[in-house]
């Protein structure tokens, strides 16, 4: 149970992360390459961009290049967006402090008011990234929090820097007002066939494969603490009977029925089921905590304990216990009065 419970706390914060990249900006949906084995490694050229952009029914499109850094140990995954000044106010960008850089600027920078705070910096400091000084020129606010802990650079500037000219990480798409996004949408998925669109956090797996790998993982766990579940339950439950063999034949020989005894020996094995899924779902906090605060993980892993992540503990739950006690409840109903009472 706590396997179960952790892979899908730690699977939802990880496609709760990927899903704060695209709603960064201020679009109706995102464009990532397809099957990209994670978020940061799209690639869309600068010809892309341009169908896109000629896309009936497209309003704007704007393509930015993500990377990330190791700033410090508070920081080991810091965020890095290469972005036109032109698109900032389109990407949903304000600035809160000094002023946007030029589009041809080598070492100019703009930070988000979270990222300022936390590295202690205002504009005029200096900013350490991509293994050059460079200077804060403004403060700027988006709305979400995710995008507000990180740094803006002119996007000739950090494909420069990441030796990727012409290439963007991810193309946001704005769609004409009145006009069918849902149809937009399709119409590009079919068009661009190396491309795929992203409008809810249950499409990123369309971009992001680790996302697919992992859910997959989190599925093939419940399969697998349901067979084990099962067998410790159906063991402990027939180990119980074994030693209880002449206490169901007296209970019989009383009176009771067949139903009665099932449902006794059904019961046990819930009230087992359950202790240690409680035990399981405790557990899963403590490792979900100590996941969270590894270096390598220190700033991506957010777990989100969702409604989903207690109900999947539950089904797996009642399912092994189902399982597990179909054998020994069986038997138990099966036996014979006279037989147990003589049982040594």
């Amino acid at each position: 149970m706590m396997a179960v419970v952790t892979l899908d706390v730690t699977s939802s914060g990880l496609e709760q992360s990927a899903a704060a990249i695209i709603s960064v900006g201020k679009a109706d949906f995102t464009v990532a390459q397809k099957g990209a084995s994670d978020t940061l490694s799209s690639t869309i050229d600068e010809s892309q961009l341009v169908q896109l952009r000629e896309t009936r029914g497209v309003e704007s499109v704007v393509g930015v290049l993500v990377e990330t850094q190791r700033i410090n140990a508070n920081n080991p995954v810091f965020i890095e967006i290469g972005i036109n000044p032109g698109d900032l106010t389109a990407f949903g960008v304000k600035l809160v402090a000094g002023h946007a850089y030029s589009s041809t600027a080598a070492h100019q920078v703009m930070l988000g008011w979270r990222a300022a705070a936390n590295l202690g910096l205002h504009v005029g400091d200096r900013f350490n990234a991509n293994g050059t000084w460079n200077t804060v020129v403004g403060l700027y606010s988006t709305g979400n929090a995710f995008g507000d802990a990180g740094a803006m650079f002119p996007l000739p500037a950090i494909q420069g820097y990441n030796r990727v000219p012409g290439i963007v990480t991810l193309a946001f798409v704005k769609v004409v007002p009145g006009q069918s996004v849902a149809k937009v949408a399709a119409h590009i998925d079919y068009a661009e066939p190396e491309l795929t669109t992203i409008r809810t956090a249950t499409q990123f797996g369309r971009a992001d494969q680790n996302l697919v790998y992992l859910q997959a993982a989190v599925n093939g766990s419940t399969v697998l603490a349901i067979l084990i579940g099962a067998v410790i339950i159906g063991n402990t439950m027939l180990l119980s009977l074994f030693e209880r063999t002449r206490e169901f034949g007296l209970l019989r020989a009383v009176g009771w029925t067949r139903r009665r005894t099932v449902g006794l020996l059904l019961g046990e094995s819930l009230l087992l089921a359950f202790i240690g899924a409680g035990l399981g779902v405790a557990l899963s906090f403590v490792v979900a905590v100590v996941l969270e605060n590894l270096p390598a993980l220190k700033g991506v892993l957010h777990p989100n304990f969702t409604e989903e992540a207690f109900w999947r503990a539950l089904f797996t739950a009642l399912v092994m216990t189902l399982v597990g006690a179909l054998y020994p409840t069986t038997r138990a109903a099966l036996l014979s009065p006279l037989k147990a009472l003589s049982y040594e």
